[in-house]
């Protein structure tokens, strides 16, 4: 057993804060940020021609994250944050790119804080659906499954994250393949369309 001295020894990482109400992350130090703008985005959505119409420097999502241990260490967890903007390429909403996790036995927590959308998952055999992301709804993503979020709204959708430090990305698949469902906008509603 350690002693409140010998604990206090060991290097634990310092908390940040993460805003609730907005999904933010405020220390500004550890946390990376990413986006991603029309112009990143080649060959995700369905309609290229309209993509190629849009302002190639608008953003469709942004990212905020903290890795308090190195990529690729066991049993760690990494925690962020992902905003998609409001918006259409063609008939279809901003979205991100997608992915399953490279070490396909890793599982996921996303947890909406703001706005309206949808989680598309699919797994290996390319069997898929789509579950509701509102504030507060909380969606366990399980190993071996692909994810992409939608914002079906017309304010920005927000969500927190939570996956293991070793899960890594694998863009590569899906970049190929695709989704084998898609998030339309018919009119002013959301349609979820089988694909090839």
């Amino acid at each position: 057993m350690k002693t409140t001295a010998q604990a206090a020894s060991l290097e634990f990482p310092e908390p940040i804060v993460t805003d609730l109400q907005t999904g933010s992350m405020r220390e500004n130090v550890r946390i990376e940020r990413a986006s991603k703008t029309i112009g990143q985005l080649r060959h995700v959505f369905l309609d290229e021609q309209a993509r190629n119409s849009l302002d190639a420097e608008t953003v469709v999502y942004a990212v905020e994250y903290w890795r308090p241990v190195s990529e690729g260490t066991e049993g760690g967890l990494y925690w962020g944050n992902s905003t998609i903007y409001p918006g259409v390429v063609g008939e279809e909403f901003f979205m991100t790119r997608g992915h399953f996790h490279a070490r396909k036995n890793r599982a996921e927590y996303y947890v909406a804080v703001s706005g309206k959308g949808m989680l598309v998952l699919m797994d290996e055999h390319r069997h898929a659906s789509a579950q509701e992301m509102s504030p507060g709804t909380t969606h366990y993503i399980p190993n071996r499954i692909a994810h992409r979020v939608v914002n079906i709204g017309d304010a920005p959708l927000t969500f927190l994250a939570c996956w293991p430090s070793d899960a890594g990305h694998d863009y590569a698949t899906i970049d190929e393949q695709g989704f084998s469902i898609r998030v339309m906008r018919r009119g002013e509603r959301p349609e979820i369309v089988a694909q090839p």
